[in-house]
């Protein structure tokens, strides 16, 4: 018989890339990863990895039972959160992918606040400005900034208005001056984003005579928004954040908005693979968030 702890030590050495990492993450040792495995394999009758000493990978029978292990835990799971909705209860585990900036700096504090408050949730918070695959990974949901690019993803939005920002500090607008139009930024040190493998350099702006695109450069590009919020703070360049991740800046003087209005459009959405990960603690996660959040760019 199947034993569901030897799956989800199968699906945690996947989603880790290793038995020493699973072990790291379930405080368990190496060792006991791998003989559940190997137990999982005796029940199929099916090599799932191919090991050498020095790596290992999914084997083609592994990748063909991948989905399925993973359904079979989020069942269990979606079995045990549906009978404590049913009491209005929220627990369990909730897994969430967030962008760096806004995750560390916005929040981080108000999850600690939303947990507070459900104490039975098991928070698991992955921070990275790369795009997860939520039909891959164990993801409940994700914060995602701009128009989804996989019309099979839900979408709950939580600042369908929310725009790009085109800010510098006072002190590099002091020094460098303040371009009257977008064209200007051309003559200016721009702090681009990177996002996947490209860089972020052309930037849009919805002007009154229309849309304006505008080839940028700059002598800093990063792939961790949060580092670009912080070069712009110090001074370094004019950086084009989402007006989520600077509004505070804003309102304490520390960043200038040069171009009010005018930036492009960046909603913030919850994004979840399919409406059956709509469960009530991440209901309730969208409805605080969107309260926070409205607050925060006011």
């Amino acid at each position: 018989m199947i034993r569901l702890d030897d799956v989800q030590a199968f699906v945690q050495a996947v989603d880790a890339g290793s038995f020493s990492a699973a072990a790291r993450l379930s405080s368990v040792t190496p060792a006991m990863v791998s003989s559940a495995v190997q137990r999982l394999e005796k029940e199929l009758g099916v090599r799932l990895f191919v090991r050498s000493t020095r790596s290992m990978r999914l084997s083609d029978d592994g990748e063909r039972y991948l989905p399925h292990a993973r359904a079979m835990l989020d069942s269990v799971a979606g079995g045990a959160r549906a009978l404590a909705e049913s009491r209005g209860e929220i627990d369990g585990p909730l897994r969430l992918a967030v962008p760096s900036d806004l995750g560390r700096n916005v929040l981080l504090p108000w999850l600690d606040d939303f947990q507070a408050a459900h104490p039975g949730i098991s928070l698991q918070l992955r921070i990275s400005d790369r795009t997860t695959d939520l039909h891959r990974h164990p993801i409940d949901a994700a914060v995602r900034y701009g128009m989804l690019d996989d019309s099979s993803l839900v979408a709950q939005p939580l600042l369908p208005d929310n725009r790009r920002v085109l800010c510098a500090s006072p002190d590099y607008l002091a020094r460098h001056g303040r371009p009257g139009h977008p064209d200007q930024l051309r003559e200016h040190n721009c702090l681009c984003f990177v996002w996947g493998e490209q860089v972020h350099d052309r930037w849009n702006f919805e002007l009154p005579e229309g849309l304006c695109t505008v080839k940028v450069t700059g002598n800093r590009v990063s792939d961790d928004g949060e580092l670009t919020r912080r070069w712009a703070l110090a001074g370094r360049g004019i950086a084009y954040k989402s007006h989520a991740d600077v509004a505070a800046d804003l309102k304490a003087g520390h960043l200038v908005d040069l171009f009010p209005g005018m930036g492009e459009r960046s909603p913030l959405n919850l994004v979840t693979a399919h409406r059956t990960q709509l469960t009530l603690a991440v209901q309730q996660l969208r409805d605080f968030l969107r309260e926070r959040l409205g607050d925060r760019v006011r």
